[in-house]
């Protein structure tokens, strides 16, 4: 990536792949290679890659996942996948308040000056590259353990195997998602998807009598009203519930109506799924549902040892911590399901460009996230 000029004013400029440091470098060679869920491969080979310049133990497993294991006080993980989407990737000088940050903006940015910063763009910058460079950075330098891992984007698959193909838990986690430089993730929802199936007779439309249709819809219907929101209750309290997909019509041998429609329920730490699975099924009168996807919501304290670590390491590069629910899933609830130990979710970027068409990251940001990582890694490694 080579400099351009400009004689407009307001035209970024970009920046020379040369002049970045060497994490700037790791997060730009990653953010470069495509690893939609499922083609992870290359993008992996480049992280193993890293690993192996740095004299460290590292393998790709067979779930496709980077495993640099080390001192297991610490685990530090995130993603590798991203989802579908062409955005070109370069590096530009802004000015900062045309740039999209996680939170405030980290005091003495590396190269930010007069109001300018360098800011990174591509699919997987933000969700969550940014996290996996400044993981890997940060294991490298303290001898923290390190897994990059497949298809969190679509089932998990990376981390399932991970969970189940270790033989003991670590002593902490970190799970690496955008929550801005000075953000502590702490909790989750939970999540139920399934597909609702129903045929009827086939028949005139002015029938009076429900179709496979009409009862897919009926059904729905009934489970939105029992969940519906109280706007007083936070979102992260409640269960949300989403059509997002439906098929429907006259069979081909033109004997019935057949429908599908595909839901999702996000679900609150206060509830499990099988709390909500029962629910939604008391509701059925026609049809069946295939529940083909469960994840349990998770909530930690803000009192352990590792969100007590990042507090003081957000503070100690000039930041005021925050600590967050989200109201999506991530890998820390699989995580979470599986292993006893204390956990948080913590990286760079602004979680509102997740999945965007302007996804893009400060590279300020990274480094403070990088510095932070480091700091709080360091502090419950020694103890």
């Amino acid at each position: 990536m080579s400099g351009i000029e400009s004689d407009r004013e307001d035209t970024p400029k970009r920046v020379a792949a040369e002049d970045l440091n060497e994490a700037r470098k790791l997060l730009l060679k990653l953010v470069r290679i495509p690893s939609v869920t499922g083609e992870e491969r290359a993008c992996a080979e480049q992280l193993k890659t890293y690993f192996e310049t740095h004299d460290r133990e590292v393998w790709i497993d067979d779930a496709g996942n980077v495993r640099a294991p080390a001192d297991d006080g610490v685990l530090l993980t995130s993603h590798v996948d991203t989802v579908p989407g062409d955005i070109p990737v370069r590096v530009e000088r802004m000015a900062v308040d045309d740039v999209s940050y996680g939170g405030d903006v980290p005091e003495d940015g590396d190269g930010a000056t007069e109001g300018e910063t360098d800011v990174l763009w591509g699919r997987g910058s933000v969700d969550a590259k940014g996290c996996l460079a400044a993981m890997a950075v940060a294991a490298v330098r303290t001898g923290a353990s390190f897994v990059g891992v497949t298809g969190e984007e679509v089932d998990s698959r990376g981390s399932r195997f991970l969970v189940e193909d270790r033989e003991t838990a670590p002593d902490a986690v970190v799970n690496g998602e955008p929550s801005g430089w000075e953000g502590i993730t702490l909790g989750y929802r939970g999540l139920l998807a399934g597909t609702y199936v129903a045929t009827s007779e086939s028949g005139h439309s002015s029938r009076p009598e429900n179709n496979a249709i009409q009862d897919a819809l009926d059904w729905w219907d009934r489970v939105e009203a029992e969940f519906e929101p109280d706007e007083w209750v936070p979102v992260f309290e409640r269960v949300t519930c989403k059509p997002v997909g439906i098929d429907g019509g006259v069979s081909e041998d033109g004997l019935s109506v057949e429908t599908t429609l595909d839901v999702q329920l996000r679900i609150p730490p206060e509830h499990t799924t099988d709390e909500i699975r029962e629910i939604a099924d008391g509701y059925l009168e026609n049809g069946t549902v295939h529940w083909h996807d469960r994840v349990e919501p998770v909530m930690t304290s803000p009192r352990t040892p590792v969100a007590r670590a990042f507090r003081a390491a957000v503070r100690g590069q000039g930041g005021e911590p925050h600590l967050l629910r989200k109201t999506g899933t991530s890998d820390m609830n699989v995580f979470a399901r599986h292993w006893d130990c204390p956990m948080v979710t913590y990286g760079p970027g602004d979680s509102d460009l997740d999945h965007a068409p302007n996804e893009h990251v400060p590279l300020d940001e990274y480094d403070a996230a990088v510095d932070v990582l480091t700091a709080a890694t360091e502090r419950l490694l020694e103890g």
